[in-house]
């Protein structure tokens, strides 16, 4: 799209089905690796990225050719497909419908990238529940609980 500019940053954060713990710890960094790919394909471009055992937040500065719908749908499909391919799980791998995304402005990147890259810290006294909520609330996206991931409490 000649002429047409644009600065568009988007965190993306999604669960495994049943929010169980089913993204191996040896494996993170190949499954990052795997997605940098999906979004690289699209052109688009990956900041950061952090996959918890249940749970991956993603760091996009997207372009305006592809929708953000667009981008995670082919993330998970690609991912999932990747992880039941590699038999990382016992049947096939999901991750649950839905997803959550933020916009942030430039100079809140750094700030973003660190808090992604600090995930396994936030996570010895934070669950992914209240994080997500968190999320929610600070960017006040209105929302109704029974449409919110599975949560295991």
């Amino acid at each position: 799209m000649s002429n047409t500019y644009s600065q568009i940053y988007i965190q993306v954060i999604f669960a495994v089905k049943g929010r169980k713990n089913l993204i191996p710890k040896e494996h993170r960094i190949e499954l990052q690796k795997f997605i940098t790919g999906i979004v690289n394909r699209r052109d688009q471009k990956l900041i950061a990225i952090y996959a918890m055992p249940d749970h991956v937040h993603l760091l996009i500065g997207l372009k305006p050719n592809v929708a953000i719908s667009d981008i995670v749908r082919d993330v998970k499909a690609g991912s999932s497909k990747f992880i039941s391919d590699n038999n990382w799980v016992y049947g096939k791998f999901n991750w649950q419908s839905g997803y959550g995304a933020f916009s942030y402005s430039r100079n809140q990147l750094d700030r973003v990238c660190e808090y992604i890259a600090n995930q396994e810290h936030h996570h010895k006294t934070k669950t992914f529940k209240e994080e997500y909520l968190e999320f929610l609330e600070k960017f006040e996206v209105e929302f109704d609980s029974k449409y919110l991931f599975e949560w295991i409490e």
